[in-house]
Parts: C-alpha cells; sequence; structure tokens
C-alpha cells in the first residue's frame, strides 16, 4: 500500500512542478522577453527558440516520468484520460506548431515577412488547454491519494 502510495504522490507532484515550469516560460518569460527595450525582435525570437526547444525537452522529460509511474501503479480512469489529453498536446506541439513556428522565426531572424499568427495562436491555446489539463491531473491524483489513505485507517 505505501509503495502505491509513494507512485502517486511522486506522479501527482511532478505534474504539479511540470505545470509550474511551463507555465513560468511560456507566460512569464516569453512574452517579458519581448518588452526589454534593447532586445530586437530577432533576437527575442532567437531566445525563444532555445528556450521553447529546451521546454519541450523538459516536459516530454516530465511525461516519461508521468508514464513510467502509470505502468508501475495504473491511474485512475479520470487521472489517465488527462494524461493522455496532456500526451496529445505534447505530440501536436512537437511534431506540428513547434516546428511550423521555428520555421516562421527564422523567416522573421532572416528578415523576411511573415503573414498570418495563426499558428502561434493555436499554440497559446494549447498552452492554455494544458494549464487545467495538468492541474486537473495533479488534484485528481491527490485525491485518489486520499481516498486510499482514508480507506486504509
Amino acid at each position: 500500500m505505501e509503495n502505491k502510495s509513494n507512485i502517486q504522490l511522486t506522479r501527482s507532484i511532478l505534474t504539479i512542478f511540470w505545470l509550474g515550469f511551463f507555465m513560468a516560460i511560456s507566460f512569464m518569460e516569453a512574452p517579458l522577453k519581448f518588452t526589454a527595450p534593447h532586445l530586437s525582435m530577432a533576437e527575442g525570437l532567437q531566445i525563444g527558440k532555445l528556450v521553447f526547444g529546451m521546454l519541450n525537452v523538459c516536459e516530454w522529460g516530465f511525461l516519461a516520468v508521468i508514464a513510467i509511474t502509470c505502468l508501475i501503479q495504473k491511474p485512475q480512469k479520470a487521472e489517465g484520460r488527462l494524461i493522455v489529453v496532456a500526451a496529445l498536446i505534447m505530440t501536436l506541439e512537437t511534431f506540428w506548431l513547434l516546428p511550423a513556428l521555428g520555421k516562421d522565426a527564422d523567416k522573421i531572424i532572416n528578415g523576411q515577412i511573415v503573414t498570418g499568427h495563426s499558428l502561434h495562436w493555436g499554440y497559446v491555446a494549447f498552452e492554455l488547454i494544458k494549464v487545467p489539463v495538468l492541474l486537473l491531473t495533479g488534484i485528481t491524483g491527490m485525491r485518489s491519494l486520499l481516498n486510499q489513505r482514508r480507506l486504509a485507517i
């Protein structure tokens, strides 16, 4: 029983940590860098490509550890579904949005004009969806853990 509780606790804490990690970058660092008075758009985009590339790698690391915990101890249905949604968002961001946004950023960095920003807003939408998904994943996992502890008493 204790081992299952530790696995559930690890999964829940890691999910909440992932949430805070990506929110700090996506919703604080990214917009703030473009307010720096001496940082050009091209420089900001170059930094953004590096930061979001590493963020993506770290997010896959979080997801991989969470997936391993799911193999060790199967999550409750709701928690499992939320983890799948997070994985789908990550897959779409990694293999569709980030490469397309990277190409647009490269064009801007090289002085070309990019029309339309619908992909950028699509990425923002996925990030906004990821917030409640990860928050609910962590909360659902913690509730499951509390219910296990109540049943054990």
